[in-house]
């Protein structure tokens, strides 16, 4: 078989294997389901599991919230266009997971809150709740959209299946069984796609080290393409990425997930006991750092072998996002093994997006639903939540038309929680730690670093500043007097010509601006601690000034 890649889609194997993993998916949704009609279900069961989880499954399910498919794929194009700095985050990681247990976390589970925005009404009051509330659901719907649309985008280009009807089978799933099965099927849900996830990354690295023989190889190819250098400590902070940006930037980024994103908490506060979700949170630090290394260490594989030619110069794919996939169709061609890779992205996918529609119903029912109605019925709570996460999933896959114009998926995702996330976790973070804050102040500071972290993400994608990107070669490849896809390219019914020659993306000057430009360059890692900032200085200023 040609190694190209050229022609080659899924065959009826690749079929079987991925419509398994999301039968399973659903299965375990109808299992859980009719699990809670034999027992007598509430709503703390359906949404919290009874908070009765045990350490593995939980620690399983806040592993798998990271390994999404932003992350499958992004990390990788991130190792191939710029080389393994973005490794650094691991440090950043390892730091927020202490701040996480023991400052945020003891907090929201001593109350035994479901939703953990309810703490800013006993702090504060009502409207910074539902303002916090609000925040959340709007980041979680479009970065539930991206993390649908990536994965189906990406493989609809490589294997000929079509995105929209990925889009719909993948997102209807997803709503099934995370409507009818609740925490428990969420979370159970992840273990057995994190399992499939791994094995479908483990395939990827055993099959570049054979055909590199050795990661030995690999790594001394991105070297000598200048692939390894992480250490740059510029502390210009409109330098996309520095070792200041990755670790200190990074941990702040990550304590916006893991410390107040409703999706993440909620899972730890479904377990047994605050010891039990401390030991959680505790085992993803060698888990991250294992999962960032096999991503990073995929990037590598995949640069090797396109490092002399480059299927976005060449015209084979239209995104980085989608050297993964192609990688997968090129070289992993055994029948049943890009079904098993299909299955390992759309497991990443299903893992966050069942997360996010499950927090979605809590934070709706709890903060926006529950004040106002609050006799109904148990019963009738549970439909409601049903019902939510039914809407929450429609809006979802209505929102992956505005997630196809937003470009590379892992920075979108991460500038998203920053202009979002970053004033959430302020707002906390100011009722946690400053006694002196009042209601008037979080208010203030969280709008006012909304509207901040809003306006510096919109202008930078309206200023589009360009970044340096490492080079990449077309050396070893042919170029076609053809802008079709790249099957037709290699049909050989088109002119070709050998291209010896190397594109090396040029250095990019800052150029001199108003200040509004150098604002608008400040690097997308940086976004979640100008938004804490501004919410900090803002809050208690406003909040000293009205005196309560």
């Amino acid at each position: 078989m040609d190694p190209s890649g050229a022609n080659r889609t899924f065959q009826p194997a690749d079929y079987s294997v991925f419509a398994s993993v999301l039968a399973i998916s659903l299965g375990i949704g109808i299992y859980y389901a009719r699990k809670g009609k034999a027992n007598v279900q509430t709503t703390d069961s359906f949404l919290m599991a009874d908070r009765a989880m045990s350490v593995i499954p939980v620690a399983m399910s806040l592993f798998a919230s990271f390994i999404s498919a932003v992350a499958i794929l992004g990390i990788t194009a991130e190792m191939y266009t710029y080389g393994t700095q973005f490794w650094l985050i691991s440090f950043g990681f390892v730091a927020l997971i202490p701040m996480t247990a023991h400052v945020y976390l003891p907090v929201f589970y001593n109350l035994k809150l479901s939703s953990i925005h309810e703490y800013l009404e006993l702090r504060f009051n009502r409207p910074c709740r539902l303002i916090a509330s609000a925040c959340f659901i709007i980041q979680t719907l479009l970065s539930n959209a991206i993390i649908l649309y990536a994965p189906c985008l990406a493989l609809s280009v490589v294997t000929g299946l079509n995105k929209w009807i990925a889009v719909f089978a993948v997102g209807l799933v997803c709503i099934v069984y995370t409507s009818i099965g609740g925490m428990r099927a969420v979370m159970w849900t992840d273990v057995f796609q994190m399992l499939i996830l791994l094995g479908g990354l483990v395939a990827i690295l055993i099959r570049g080290s054979i055909d590199m023989e050795g990661f030995g190889n690999i790594w001394a190819i991105m070297q000598e393409r200048g692939r390894t250098d992480v250490w740059d400590f510029n502390p210009d902070p409109r330098v996309r990425h520095t070792f200041w940006s990755l670790t200190i930037g990074g941990c702040f980024n990550w304590l916006a997930v893991y410390g107040v994103n409703q999706a993440i908490v909620q899972r730890a506060l479904a377990t047994s006991s605050l010891r039990q979700a401390q030991y959680a949170l505790y085992a993803n630090v060698p888990g991250f750092g294992v999962i960032m290394s096999i991503l990073c260490l995929c990037g590598c594989v995949v640069f090797a072998e396109y490092k002399d030619c480059d299927p976005l110069q060449g015209g084979r794919i239209t995104s980085g996002d989608q050297l993964l996939p192609l990688y997968v169709m090129d070289r992993l061609y055994y029948p049943g093994l890009p079904g098993l890779f299909t299955s390992c992205i759309f497991s990443g996918a299903l893992s966050s997006i069942s997360s996010g529609l499950n927090s979605l119903a809590t934070v709706t029912l709890k903060d926006f639903v529950m004040p106002f109605c609050p006799s109904m019925p148990e019963e009738k709570a549970i439909l409601g939540s049903k019902l939510i996460a039914v809407i929450y999933g429609a809006l979802m896959i209505a929102f992956t038309f505005i997630a196809a114009n937003l470009g590379g998926v892992l920075q979108v995702a991460m500038g998203l929680n920053g202009m979002l996330g970053g004033p959430v976790l302020a707002v906390f973070t100011l009722g946690l730690l400053y006694p002196s804050a009042n209601s008037k102040g979080a208010i203030a500071g969280l709008l006012t670093s909304v509207i901040m972290t809003i306006w510096m993400g919109f202008g930078q994608r309206m200023l589009r500043p360009s970044t340096p990107q490492l080079p990449l070669s077309i050396a070893g490849c042919y170029t076609f007097n053809t802008t079709s896809d790249f099957e037709t390219a290699m049909s050989n019914t088109g002119n070709y010509t050998n291209s010896m020659w190397t594109t090396v993306a040029p250095e990019v000057v800052v150029e001199e601006g108003g200040p509004l430009d150098d604002f608008y360059r400040v690097s997308y890692i940086w976004w979640t601690i100008f938004g804490l900032i501004v919410c900090t200085i803002v809050g208690l200023v406003v909040s000293f000034i009205t005196g309560e």
